[in-house]
Parts: C-alpha cells; structure tokens; sequence
C-alpha cells in the first residue's frame, strides 16, 4: 500500500450558469479524480445553478497529481452528457501545508494563487488559515464547454500515522 500523506477534503459547494443538456434544463453531477480515485456527488434534478453542498474526501499520496473535475448531465436512457472539465494543481496548498502555522491568527492569508493558462481558476483563490485548518476557496471556470463555473473548497486532514507534509 502507498503511504498517504494526508486527506484533502473537497466540499463540492456549487455550480453557476451550466450548460442546458436537456431540453430546458440539465441534471448535473460532478466527478473528481485524481490519480486512480473517482468520486461523484449526487444528481441535482431540472437545473443549471445546482447547490450540492458535499464532501468529497481524497487521500494524497502524490500531490503533483492533478485533481481533476468533470460535470455531467445525468440521462436515464442514454449515455450521460459531458458539460465541461476544469483541473486544478494542489502544490500551492501543499506548500502553505509545510509553513508552521500554528499560533497564526483565524483569517491569515497564507499565499494567493493567481488564474493562469496552467488552472482553471476565474478569480484569485486565497490560501487561508482558519481555526486551525489550512483552506482555500475555489472557483473553477469550465473547459470544453459553453458556460459553466463550479465552487469549491479544499481543506487539508492530518492523518495519523502517515507521513505527513
């Protein structure tokens, strides 16, 4: 088994302006990989600003892994549409990680990371230590798409036992 270096909790918090798939609407879902793992949120039925709000929780072992995120348009009788794919890069998060942290005040900003032709960022995202967890708001413009953008935010968990950053 690979040794994990930690957890990186994902809170899949919504998306804004999809693209219609359906008829009038769509019925998104979003799945993330990184590496072998694949997670996926639910479906949210008839709409293209859908609020998810869930965690979606990866173990790191390698974190110059991409982490990448597709949405979907559920179909019953078909094959489920494709409404656009956005990565991200984590080592900006990984190196807040290993900068001692502890005794900071709740709200510092650790680093920001600027939108760039290597991520998918439409805004800068901030990298910030709140009550004693390292956290960082993101906002992702989709790709291979006509509209869409997803918000998410990563949160790093300790475990015990792994190597640690």
């Amino acid at each position: 088994m690979e040794h994990i270096m930690g957890l990186l909790r994902i809170h899949v918090h919504k998306g804004v302006d999809l693209a219609i798939r359906d008829v009038v609407s769509s019925d998104p879902y979003v799945v993330i990989r990184m590496g072998k793992q694949k997670l996926k949120t639910r479906v949210v039925r008839n709409c293209v600003n859908p609020q998810w709000n869930e965690d979606l929780t990866l173990s790191v072992v390698d974190p110059t892994l991409p982490v990448k995120l597709l949405v979907y348009d559920k179909d019953t009788f078909s094959m489920d549409d494709k409404m656009g794919d956005a990565e991200f890069d984590i080592r900006p998060f990984v190196e807040a990680l290993r900068m001692r942290l502890a005794g900071l005040p709740s709200g510092t900003i650790i680093t920001k990371v600027q939108p760039s032709r290597q991520n998918c960022l439409s805004e800068e995202s901030s990298i910030i230590w709140s009550e004693g967890k390292l956290v960082q708001n993101i906002c992702l413009r989709l790709k291979n798409v006509e509209s869409g953008e997803v918000e998410l935010q990563l949160e790093w968990i300790n475990v015990p036992g792994s190597r640690g950053i």
